[in-house]
């Protein structure tokens, strides 16, 4: 598959609009952070119910973003047990709506943990307002972007095989390879290089190798976050999972493989913490 300009041009575009309030909320944390993952939820909770339950979406979107915004709210008031639990109550309430309104039940469940289960993790990586907690969440991003930007680069240009031709005729083995070795670039820099050039990036308590690691686990959790995305909507028969982005589709198309990079990540700062911080 050729790199089109026009398609360049216009993720280009809708990249330089959007990224920079992301960023800032992602930098400030705290009130500003919670203010970005709700908006995120709400939009989320809408193209998860307009893929998965068309004829009912604005019903289904309430019934799916009210699980989603407890379970955030509650993470950010640093009750983690609780706000898994009221995943797991969101989830059944969701699916019990979903049947009495004519829709699947487990449509509207399985919606509330695949994207509240990121969601509360990722607040919990920005722990606040800390430095580290910036350091964490700003490590997830870079991984999971790199990689997804690399893979759809390499991809493009090289071509050859395909990946999960199934379910995602576009992507490519050579894509794949690229993006994980954008991704283990990404973990080793973020952990080993930016703590010794930069004084006010705190000490992730990885060493470069650790972070090469962790971001290579990271990588493949973001290929496999788009995968399964591009399976969900094969199954639901969409293309995107909205119109929201000029040129990516939905937040949903953006963030698929974030979503599952941020479970990793989360995985490897409990490691980080189980070994004093220091791996």
């Amino acid at each position: 598959m050729a790199v089109r300009a026009g398609d360049i041009g216009l993720r280009a575009a809708s990249a330089i609009v959007l990224a920079p309030a992301a960023v800032l909320a992602i930098w400030l944390g705290g009130l500003w952070f919670l203010a970005l993952m709700l908006l995120a939820c709400g939009l989320l909770a809408v193209e998860w119910s307009t893929m998965s339950a068309a004829r009912a979406w604005r019903v289904m979107a309430g019934a799916v973003g009210f699980g989603l915004i407890a379970g955030v709210i509650a993470a950010y008031a640093n009750q983690l047990s609780l706000a898994l639990v009221l995943l797991v109550f969101g989830a059944s309430a969701a699916g019990v709506y979903a049947r009495s309104r004519g829709q699947e039940a487990l449509d509207a469940a399985y919606g509330v943990l695949y994207l509240g289960w990121p969601a509360v993790l990722l607040i919990w990586l920005r722990d606040g307002d800390t430095a580290i907690g910036l350091s964490w969440t700003v490590f997830a991003f870079a991984v999971a972007w790199s990689s997804d930007v690399m893979a759809y680069l390499v991809g493009s240009l090289v071509g050859g095989p395909k990946l999960w031709p199934r379910f995602s005729p576009n992507k490519t083995w050579s894509g794949f390879i690229g993006g994980l070795a954008a991704g283990t670039a990404a973990g080793a820099i973020m952990a080993g290089v930016f703590p010794a050039w930069f004084a006010f990036w705190p000490d992730m308590g990885l060493s470069a190798v650790w972070g090469a690691m962790l971001g290579f686990a990271a990588a493949v959790a973001t290929m496999a976050g788009d995968l399964w995305e591009s399976a969900l909507k094969r199954r639901f028969g969409v293309k995107d999972a909205g119109n929201l982005i000029p040129g990516h589709g939905g937040l949903l198309d953006r963030v698929d493989g974030l979503m599952f990079a941020v479970v990793v990540v989360a995985c490897g700062r409990l490691i980080a913490i189980h070994w004093g911080g220091s791996v």
